[in-house]
């Protein structure tokens, strides 16, 4: 099944509506060519979405119809817009070529071909273009400067400070240092924290790439589990962190990749106070924090409990994976050590894409409700498919997050993986979040595609599934040659 077969139609009423804020300059047809563009590419006219005609969508504008048929000719030579026979004039995306043979990236996205769901994360909001064309407004101010902002932007990092201190962390804008995203935070704070050989706690499952940000300092990883129905085990932590030369413990307590877990206010408190007696200094990744899908209060940040944690976030997961726009909340006594070891890796973060986030955070609720809409459609239509194709798999929904952490009838995610592949399905098997092995019988399962495609994915899955113990017994898990998880 195609986006395009899920998507419905938009009505000229309702497209004209869109197009309101068209720009004037230029010829007539060009400027609507280039607003449908946009709209297509932030996400307002999904893909697949079947366009009023040029007569319906002209009366409505106003317009001559010559007008729009240019204007539909114009995005079709662009790609981004198909002529089906009796479908009329169908939404699409450019095939980009770029990066596709990047070793640690292949983006396959999508198709009726081959679903990938080894990336959770989701498309731009609608206004991401808006954001950045505002952004190009502001930068010649900026121009006759160097650009270097090696801490970042000044009004960004007052606006990081104020979202920490609305969540119940006082913090100054000096605490703040502005990075290329959340790997790149992470990165810093293990250079500030710790030296090869050292160890640093980690949850298991967990994130993968953290994993290679850490084991490239060179310490060592000690793992404890986080149970998506139990959560955190405090007493097991405790003995872990007796270890010698334990550094420093990497969480994930607001909406847990991949489980969807979150730290009860009563267990960030325990730990917080069980890892300050060890000496050992929490680094919070925050990234999916404001990935809520409910409205019930979040409990204050880990660092509220814990004054000498580092806090990092990012835009990714909240606005949009290609803004590579991140930050570290350090104690104020550690600020200057940070900001030291982010310019042994690089000197600053884009100062466009810094100016684009500044204006995205002054209006955060129509994103917000965006993506809580987008993400909790999807995840109904997978739990719907799952409970209809695979009744065995198990799985905990969180109250915010991602994606789902299913937990199999038998050890085999590898050899689904490989399975899988062969339907045209692209999966993260479970020993990919496990930082000492195993987890074989767990699968992250997204919830970011559309729900009929995810509904199609589940189909898939169940075919891979009765392939898996052939798989299985021929030897061949974990020799798919996959592309490794990045989101």
């Amino acid at each position: 099944m195609t986006p395009a077969s899920a998507a419905s139609a938009v009505s000229a009423g309702r497209l004209a509506t869109l197009l309101v804020s068209a720009p004037t300059s230029g010829p007539g047809y060009l400027a609507l060519a280039h607003r449908l563009r946009e709209l297509v590419g932030d996400g307002r006219l999904p893909v697949g979405t079947r366009l009023p005609s040029e007569r319906a969508l002209a009366a409505a504008l106003g317009r001559g119809r010559a007008t729009v048929t240019r204007a539909y000719d114009v995005l079709r030579e662009q790609a981004y817009l198909e002529s089906r026979q009796g479908s009329g004039s169908i939404t699409r995306l450019p095939v980009s070529h770029a990066g596709r043979t990047d070793h640690l990236l292949v983006p396959r996205g999508s198709t009726e071909d081959s679903i990938d769901l080894t990336i959770a994360t989701l498309p731009a909001p609608p206004g991401t273009a808006d954001a950045y064309r505002a952004a190009v407004e502001e930068l010649p101010a900026y121009l006759l400067g160097t650009g270097y902002y090696p801490t970042g932007l000044p009004a960004l990092r007052e606006a990081v400070a104020d979202r920490y201190t609305r969540r119940g962390l006082a913090t100054s804008p000096a605490q703040v240092v502005v990075v290329a995203g959340a790997l790149a935070g992470l990165a810093v704070t293990a250079q500030v924290l710790t030296r090869p050989g050292d160890r640093v706690l980690v949850e298991s499952p967990t994130y993968p790439n953290p994993l290679s940000t850490l084991q490239a300092r060179g310490v060592r990883l000690v793992a404890t589990a986080v149970d998506p129905g139990h959560g955190w085990d405090v007493d097991a932590v405790r003995q872990l962190v007796r270890a010698p030369r334990m550094r420093a413990a990497y969480l994930i307590p607001d909406f847990h990749n991949p489980t969807g877990a979150l730290m009860p206010t009563e267990v960030r408190h325990e730990l917080a106070r069980v890892l300050a007696a060890a000496g050992v200094t929490p680094v919070v990744d925050e990234s999916m924090v404001d990935l809520a899908l409910d409205d019930a209060p979040l409990p204050a940040p880990f660092a509220a409990h814990s004054p000498g944690a580092f806090s990092i976030g990012s835009a990714s997961k909240a606005f949009w994976g290609g803004l590579r726009i991140g930050w570290v909340r350090a104690p104020a006594d550690r600020v200057d050590a940070v900001a030291a070891a982010r310019l042994s890796l690089d000197l600053a973060s884009p100062l466009l894409e810094q100016l684009t986030l500044l204006e995205m955070l002054r209006d955060e609720g129509p994103i917000r409700r965006h993506h809580r809409e987008r993400v909790t459609a999807s995840r109904a239509a997978l739990l719907g498919a799952l409970a209809r194709e695979l009744p065995d798999w198990r799985s905990v929904p969180g109250r915010g997050g991602l994606s789902l952490w299913c937990r199999l009838p038998a050890p085999l995610s590898s050899a689904l993986s490989v399975a899988a592949e062969r339907h045209g399905l692209y999966l993260a098997a479970g020993p990919s979040f496990a930082p000492e092995g195993g987890l074989e019988r767990h699968v992250r399962l997204p919830h970011t595609l559309p729900g009929p495609l995810l509904e199609e994915a589940v189909r898939r899955l169940a075919r891979a599934w009765a392939d898996a113990p052939a798989v299985a017994r021929r030897g061949a898990g974990g020799t798919s040659g996959r592309s490794p998880v990045v989101a």
